[in-house]
């Protein structure tokens, strides 16, 4: 059984007032192409459906068009609220929409949903589990009496995941949408302050896949099989580097998954460009570039150029974002370094101390130990 997995759509999201609409139209219907040429058999959809808990009706309207044209070829959809999205919202209609194959979560009760598959290999399980803080789950659990209620993301999430009791002799994926310890940040994520909303991968244990929304870089968290797909578009220029893509899971017998990506492209690209105004504006320059794509220009001439933003967008009319690198800008950023110091917490300067000296970031066992003796020491 071959699953398309992607999250963090964020449909309706504007990127430095540019309406990401049209970017987000082209983006599904390239997934929808990728699912039909893969042959896929279900999309699993981890959480930050819509960039804000009260989408548009455009933004609703975009969804429904991808949904519907998913239903229409066949292909089931497994999908879960995030952080940004309201879970009462996505869950309306599940009922209805789960007799065309759409699958989504409901508002956490305590109970999972629990979706059987079947295929040559035998029996398969998608489960769902929307987007939860630690006061959802201590809502559920307050009814029983003498239950351990949770403080933690961790904890919450773990009890969540042993109220689903999945049977470790089949096979089981689980959809979700949380922070899972040591994976990496972009700059387009909310961040919580002192990483209280971070969750050990090991409480995933029982699934076969994980599939998870929340961190926009594609990455592994714990194991190669307990997986963020990454965002299908580029939110910040953190991620100007970045290839995005789809990741297609195929499931065969119980401890076999096999997994590659297929790369998606963009209407526009995101990216970042340096030089003199002299230089980006020179023809030689941009004239094998797409000047359409939405861009962050740096400019190092000493002297600001005057209506510089207007100027520019003339020849890259999606330009987003003007700084300067000169020597009035690095002496403003000594202070703001030292600012931004101040700002972080021991682990944090001590894993980019870490890196710094060893070009590599820390495993989770280090981070784990590291944490543990700054909490000895305080």
């Amino acid at each position: 059984m071959k699953f398309l997995h992607i999250s963090d759509l964020h449909i309706g999201k504007r990127l430095n007032e540019f309406s990401m609409l049209e970017d987000q139209k082209h983006i599904l219907n390239k997934i929808l192409e990728t699912a039909v040429k893969e042959q896929a058999d279900g999309v699993l959809i981890a959480g930050d459906i819509y960039d804000k808990p009260v989408p548009s009706a455009e933004a609703v309207r975009v969804f429904d068009t991808f949904l519907t044209a998913l239903a229409d070829r066949q292909i089931q959809v497994f999908a879960v609220s995030g952080n940004h999205d309201s879970p009462e919202r996505i869950a309306f209609g599940a009922q209805l929409m789960s007799s065309r194959g759409v699958y989504v979560s409901p508002v956490y009760d305590g109970k999972a949903v629990k979706i059987p598959l079947t295929d040559e290999y035998g029996e398969l399980y998608v489960y769902l589990l929307p987007f939860i803080k630690p006061a959802a789950v201590r809502h559920v659990l307050e009814k029983d009496q003498g239950t351990d209620l949770p403080e933690t993301y961790h904890d919450a999430v773990k009890t969540a995941v042993e109220r689903m009791k999945p049977d470790c002799e089949k096979r089981n994926i689980l959809v979700a949408h949380q922070f899972v310890t040591g994976a990496g940040r972009c700059d387009s994520e909310d961040i919580t302050v002192g990483g209280i909303d971070n969750v050990d991968a090991e409480v995933f244990d029982g699934f076969d896949y994980v599939a998870l929304g929340h961190i926009h870089s594609p990455q592994a968290a714990g194991r190669d099989t307990v997986r963020y797909c990454g965002t299908p578009l580029k939110y910040s220029f953190s991620e100007a580097d970045q290839q995005k893509a789809a990741v297609v899971v195929e499931c065969n017998e119980k401890g076999r998954i096999q997994i590659h990506t297929v790369p998606l492209v963009p209407l526009h690209d995101l990216r970042k460009i340096r030089g003199s105004y002299m230089e980006v504006t020179s023809r030689s320059f941009y004239q094998d570039m797409d000047t359409e794509d939405y861009v962050h220009i740096t400019l190092t001439d000493e002297e600001d150029v005057v209506d510089g933003m207007q100027k520019l967008r003339i020849i890259y009319p999606n330009l987003m974002q003007l700084a300067y690198d000169n020597s009035r800008t690095k002496q403003n950023r000594i202070v703001d370094l030292a600012q931004d110091m101040e700002q972080k917490t021991e682990l944090e300067l001590f894993r980019e101390f870490y890196e710094l000296q060893n070009n590599q970031p820390m495993s989770l066992e280090q981070e784990k130990f590291v944490r543990q003796l700054i909490e000895d020491i305080k």
